[in-house]
């Protein structure tokens, strides 16, 4: 709870210091008597934005602390610690503001960034202005309300984000369905085609290496010919030299030896380079290939690569891909139907937990309405009856809250039926069924310290 305000130079304040006691208590004062300054100190403490306008004229400097009293497993005690602030049961929140405007933080006197102190600042005190019934009048944030009270914690929106994500994914591979079909018939052509061409990888390079033999075949056989006529001659000058070192081996030394040895490879690799002539000469005789077959086979192939836009090389692996989309969408059916059944499993799981989280509400709104009954008749709403109505909403309301439309309804008036808020309340009753509504909430957790700034607007 707040336990003290301290103020200094702030607007028309010199010095201040209030001491706050448990329970109810209440400044009043005339219009201008600076009420609305002690409210803006107080925001300034707890991290609203600063305004040198708040510095009282003549001083270099407003400075506001407000003390705290609270338990050790207090929410703000988490942030302080994550943040590596040293907590404990009295927090003294502290903010100074210098008349161009800058300003800084401290928790127990220790520097911190305006964010933190806002952060720490709305665990602690929760304030309510004359306008703030106003959130009463919209339903849609009803539901909320409930659930902060019940102190709800339930992972339904991680469902409705997983069925969601199910519902787009199905979504996208009908549309993608849809539009292969028109597909289907030029990838089935696609891929007849490449399967009647069958191309292989490097095929283009041995190709092109072919008709070039075989657009200079005739010199290409004169020149293989000729080599082989001159390895293969009748005089062999090489086997010569061999024989005659041989025979003179014994006389001329270890040298002979050795030269004998290197003619000896010499005559191995005369035979092996007569023998790739022979292989050559017999691949150009016997080839069954011509210079037409030949350009129409790289005409082919590469006219194919001009078509999908890849190297002739490429051309077996783009086959692949192809036919890997024809075949996803010859089998989009099972496909669709297998997301399909995503989407009503992912669906299920969502309402499942959404089911349990709607009797966790209706639940808490009984308790809710009952506990609010009693604190009608100080508020002289002793006949009125206030009613949370949980019911389900249509699939199209559905969302990552749940599946429950949740409305305050109240009567103000014995043996009618309960109305919105809005609708039959009138300004005086609806800042005390905010008051009402306010003092059971508190009771179930949240900040420690309620203000109310002239809540009483509208009470005759």
């Amino acid at each position: 709870m707040l336990a003290s305000l301290s103020i200094r130079n702030v607007v028309l304040i010199d010095a201040l210091n209030i001491e706050f006691s448990n329970g109810l208590c209440a400044l009043t004062g005339e219009t201008g008597a600076g009420k609305s300054i002690l409210l803006d100190s107080l925001g300034l403490a707890l991290g609203a934005r600063s305004e040198s306008g708040l510095v009282r004229a003549g001083t270099d400097q407003a400075s506001v602390s407000a003390s705290f009293e609270i338990s050790s497993d207090h929410e703000s005690q988490m942030l302080l610690e994550e943040a590596g602030v040293q907590g404990g049961e009295e927090l003294i929140l502290r903010r100074t503001v210098n008349k161009d405007g800058r300003s800084k933080a401290y928790i127990n006197d220790q520097p911190v960034s305006a964010g933190l102190l806002r952060q720490v600042g709305e665990t602690l005190v929760e304030i309510h202005g004359q306008f703030d019934t106003r959130g009463l009048l919209n339903p849609a944030s009803h539901r909320a309300m409930l659930d902060s009270y019940a102190g709800i914690d339930s992972h339904v929106s991680d469902l409705w984000d997983a069925w969601r994500e199910q519902t787009c994914r199905l979504q996208a591979l009908k549309d993608t369905a849809q539009a292969s079909q028109v597909e289907e018939d030029y990838l089935r052509s696609a891929v007849e085609d490449l399967d009647s061409l069958s191309p292989q990888a490097g095929e283009e390079q041995e190709l092109a290496s072919l008709r070039e033999r075989l657009m200079n075949r005739e010199q290409v056989m004169e020149t293989l010919n000729a080599a082989y006529h001159a390895l293969n001659g009748e005089r062999d000058p090489v086997r010569e030299a061999w024989g005659v070192l041989e025979r003179m081996a014994d006389k001329i030394g270890e040298g002979a030896h050795e030269a004998i040895a290197a003619l000896d490879r010499a005559s191995s690799e005369i035979q092996e380079a007569v023998a790739i002539i022979q292989s050559l000469s017999s691949d150009l005789e016997d080839s069954p290939h011509d210079l037409q077959s030949i350009d129409d086979r790289l005409y082919g192939l590469r006219a194919q690569a001009r078509k999908h836009q890849c190297e002739v090389d490429e051309l077996p692996q783009k086959r692949e891909e192809l036919a890997e989309k024809l075949n996803a969408i010859e089998h989009a059916d099972d496909v669709l139907a297998k997301a399909a059944q995503d989407v009503e499993i992912a669906k299920k799981a969502y309402l499942d937990e959404a089911k349990k989280l709607s009797a966790q509400r209706k639940e808490v709104a009984s308790k809710l309405d009952a506990l609010v009954a009693k604190e009608l008749p100080p508020l002289k709403l002793e006949k009125a009856r206030f009613v949370t109505s949980a019911e389900e909403a249509p699939e199209s309301s559905w969302g990552p809250g749940g599946i429950d439309e949740v409305q305050f309804l109240v009567a103000t008036n014995p043996g009618s039926q309960p109305g919105a808020l809005g609708k039959i309340a009138s300004g005086g009753e609806m800042s005390r069924f905010m008051l009402a509504l306010k003092v059971v909430m508190a009771q179930g957790g949240g900040a420690g310290s309620l203000i109310f700034d002239e809540v009483d607007a509208g009470i005759g």
